[in-house]
């Protein structure tokens, strides 16, 4: 009698021990993380990411791996050295990293020379106390770090493209209401003299606010990637070359905390990508981490976001992605057709999403 007690009391144990081993395997897999969510279907990006952090590297070193497989493959022509020249013919870079943990931010703005952007703006989270370094002394910061440089950063694509911008008398370009004589600059005071209606206030441009009809998707683009590790922790991070033709010295959203991506572990991220000197002045990104903060679902908050900007500026291009510290993920869009990746544990590869405006 005592035999058989002991044999069904083991037999009991050994089941519950199976069962233990099977359903806590499977909680392990439905786990809402990791995950890699970047704008546009940038694939090779992501996989870079996903390796990352699937092998168990931190949510900011998983994003530093993601944006810097974009920068090397020049996702779009739009990231990393080799695209959108400037005014002047040169290619700078502008990125960002931000860890949702302690809310530190690194990030750099109009480098040259230096062709590692997201790695450039870790540097500058790791080792300064600073936020943002920009130009010149930027780039000699990132040499000083170890990044190599200095290097040029045109390509023979971006100076065909700026040959034949030229060409067409450097049109379209980002200057309000002027086409001086042979249609390029160098511009003066001079050339904008009666451009502005005197009878309402001297900041009141006479013709149409503007808008932009001469961004796209291969002139104007960032990869912004959010990573949540395996530990819950999410970070975020940006890289973009900036927008064709740009007048030199221009810093549009990419480095701009709040506005190309932001992250709070307690809530979320997001990521952002268009027409940066517009999508700055209203800071996205902030907006949609703080509206999932206040209980908003990732795809309202997203909405709400871009129709801030649309209800000022209707014909804006512009879109952003949402993740919330579940893993729900959404995005929204304005202008254009919008996609973002996404890669977490119920996937094989890397999926795309495809948002309308």
């Amino acid at each position: 009698m005592a035999t058989k007690t002991l044999s069904s009391t083991c037999f009991l144990t050994l089941t519950f021990l199976l069962l233990f081993l099977v359903t806590g395997h499977q909680a392990l897999n439905s786990a809402p993380y990791p995950v890699v969510v970047s704008t546009w279907p940038f694939v090779e990006a992501v996989r870079a990411a996903w390796r990352a952090v699937d092998n168990g590297l931190s949510a900011v070193d998983a994003v530093v791996e993601g944006c810097s497989a974009c920068e090397e493959l020049r996702c779009d022509g739009t990231v990393g050295p080799g695209g959108s020249p400037d005014e002047n013919g040169e290619t700078t870079i502008d990125a960002l990293v931000m860890d949702g943990v302690t809310m530190e931010v690194g990030a750099v703005a109009a480098m040259r020379y230096v062709k590692d952007g997201i790695k450039a703006a870790r540097l500058v989270m790791q080792h300064t106390e600073h936020t943002l370094l920009v130009g010149e002394q930027a780039s000699v910061f990132a040499i000083s770090m170890g990044l190599p440089g200095p290097t040029n950063l045109s390509s023979s694509e971006s100076m065909e493209k700026w040959i034949k911008w030229k060409e067409n008398h450097c049109q379209p370009n980002f200057w309000k209401d002027v086409v001086p004589k042979g249609g390029c600059g160098p511009y003066h005071a001079k050339d904008f003299v009666g451009l502005y209606d005197e009878t309402c206030s001297n900041t009141t441009p006479v013709g149409n606010i503007r808008s932009s009809s001469h961004i796209g998707l291969h002139n104007h683009d960032t990869i912004s990637m959010a990573v949540i590790d395996t530990m819950g922790h999410i970070a975020v991070g940006t890289s973009t070359n900036g927008a064709t033709f740009k007048i030199p010295g221009r810093v549009g959203d990419g480095p701009i905390a709040g506005s190309s991506s932001y992250a709070d572990d307690e809530v979320g991220g997001c990521g952002a990508t268009g027409d940066g000197d517009i999508m700055m002045r209203f800071l996205p990104c902030y907006q949609v981490v703080e509206s999932m903060r206040l209980g908003m679902e990732p795809k309202l908050a997203a909405k709400d976001a871009i129709s801030r900007i649309a209800r000022k500026f209707p014909d804006f291009v512009g879109a952003v992605f949402a993740i919330n510290k579940n893993g729900v993920h959404a995005g929204a869009c304005h202008g254009w057709t919008f996609q973002y990746s996404v890669r977490n544990p119920d996937m094989d590869d890397v999926k795309v999403y495809t948002v309308l405006p």
